[in-house]
């Protein structure tokens, strides 16, 4: 088991406001994807786009029924 640093960014879909909740938090899991699989298994509605970055961490922009949440993970 490894350890994350996880940023959640829930972006608002309301037209002229762009702003963004954003929740930094330390998570022990497998991985990423296995995760966030478990997190919204519930959802009838899922895309999920995949993203690694030059400096290894990986982020993954999730879709649920409207709602785009972005999810940034860093191995600690």
């Amino acid at each position: 088991m490894k350890t994350y640093e996880v940023i959640h960014e829930i972006f608002n879909q309301c037209p002229g406001n762009h702003s963004r909740d954003n929740f930094i938090r330390e998570v022990d899991m497998e991985s990423p994807e296995v995760w966030l699989e478990a997190k919204f298994r519930s959802e009838k509605e899922l895309r999920m786009e995949k993203t690694e970055k030059e400096d290894g961490s990986v982020v993954y922009d999730v879709m649920t029924a409207d709602v785009h949440q972005r999810f940034t993970f860093s191995e600690i």
